[in-house]
């Protein structure tokens, strides 16, 4: 067997993986482009992309493992016959977590009350001379809306019933009989319902054709101005210029984005978007480091080594992609 991980992603699990692995196999590693002189003979390409390119040197590849969920920059109509695709979870958790902590940062403002206690400014009941500030508001009671009801939604959910919230979902499909405790999990006929409802919203779906700009100007005036985003799937469902203005102009309260309109394509500084999301206050910016956990990690290591194994058994990956998903 040969393994072949293109990327810095794929790279980063290499040690992980062969001290899983129990069956003799080469790996080999390189950059999306470096690597493509390395698939002549490799049966499993692991790489959060596939190209035209990567499809024409990699003949006898049998696998393609995506060491992430999302499959955006996959072509899969270079997926030939008999070159199975599989992606890999293991980042719920963290990205469930990295959501409960946005939702109580954001209400309770702690990025505002550091910074003025930091220059000695008590914005507290506890200052001398001042109002005491209005009291803050709690995650028990409010509405949780999750857009997108997988793994990371289901995992979110649970721990959302903890602080006592209340919340709903919509999906792809509708669930008759949501799990317990949730309001519904409808389909995407009830986009426009979820919205309205929530005080804060999750975004945790997949990019597609469809989800491409989801929630454009009018979507987002159904949301309350009191409400908060919080958007961990990928940025380009929601409409750049819109989000930036409705949180700048107080049409939402804030938001949490660690998903980008731009990325690095080398090294230096990199501005995650056009507008200045940099210059509003009311938005915590992360670089899609949600799910980077070690449990995460382990998971994925975990996956690629099952997939590997199967592949040199001739049997189907788990998590296996049909092409017409």
């Amino acid at each position: 067997m040969k393994a072949a991980f293109a990327g810095s992603f794929a790279v980063r699990l290499i040690e992980p993986v062969r001290k899983r692995l129990t069956i003799p196999c080469e790996i080999v590693s390189g950059d999306e482009a470096g690597i493509l002189d390395q698939l002549g003979d490799a049966d499993v390409l692991v790489s959060m992309a596939f190209t035209r390119e990567m499809a024409a040197a990699g003949n006898m590849l049998r696998l393609v493992q995506v060491p992430g969920a999302g499959l955006d920059r996959i072509d899969r109509s270079q997926l030939r016959a008999g070159l199975a695709l599989a992606n890999a979870f293991g980042h719920e958790a963290g990205i469930a977590e990295y959501i409960v902590g946005a939702m109580i940062a954001l209400t309770r403002s702690f990025h505002r009350l550091d910074q003025k206690l930091r220059a000695g400014e008590w914005e507290s009941q506890w200052s001398v001379g001042t109002p005491a500030p209005p009291l803050w508001p709690e995650l028990a009671g409010k509405t949780l809306g999750i857009l997108g009801f997988g793994h990371i939604g289901e995992a979110l959910a649970r721990r959302a019933h903890a602080f006592d919230m209340k919340v709903c979902a919509v999906r792809r499909h509708a669930q008759a009989g949501p799990p317990h405790g949730l309001m519904f999990v409808g389909g995407p006929e009830r986009l426009d319902e979820l919205l309205g409802r929530s005080d804060y919203l999750a975004i945790t779906l997949s990019l597609s054709a469809e989800t491409r700009g989801l929630i454009d100007a009018r979507r987002l005036r159904l949301m309350k101005p009191s409400a908060y985003l919080i958007n961990v799937a990928r940025a380009e469902i929601v409409e750049e210029q819109t989000l930036y203005d409705a949180l700048a102009g107080g049409r939402l309260a804030g938001a949490a984005l660690d998903v980008w309109y731009r990325y690095p394509t080398s090294a230096g500084s990199t501005a995650p978007a056009t507008a200045p999301f940099h210059g509003l206050s009311n938005v915590i910016m992360t670089p899609h480091v949600s799910g980077w956990t070690e449990g995460m990690l382990k998971a994925r290591a975990g996956v690629i080594v099952e997939n590997i194994a199967r592949t040199a058994r001739g049997e189907a990956p788990v998590n296996a992609i049909a092409l017409a998903d």
